[in-house]
């Protein structure tokens, strides 16, 4: 298998930070608060989008 565990891995961290950060420019905080969790997401990675996941903005879509 070409796949090595740390390529996988990596790719999980990319599409989850790529989520929060999508999932923060659709919230309702306030512009300054989305540019600081966006960069908390982009300079430290996985421990940002793990912050993210349990104090971050939510996206403001509501469920119908």
């Amino acid at each position: 298998m070409g796949i090595e565990v740390g390529g996988l891995f990596g790719l999980i961290v990319l599409v989850l930070d790529i989520w929060a950060i999508i999932s923060t420019i659709g919230s309702s905080a306030s512009t300054g608060s989305k540019v600081l969790w966006i960069l908390l997401v982009l300079i430290f990675p996985l421990l940002g989008v793990i912050i993210w996941f349990f104090a971050g903005p939510r996206s403001s879509k509501k469920a119908i």
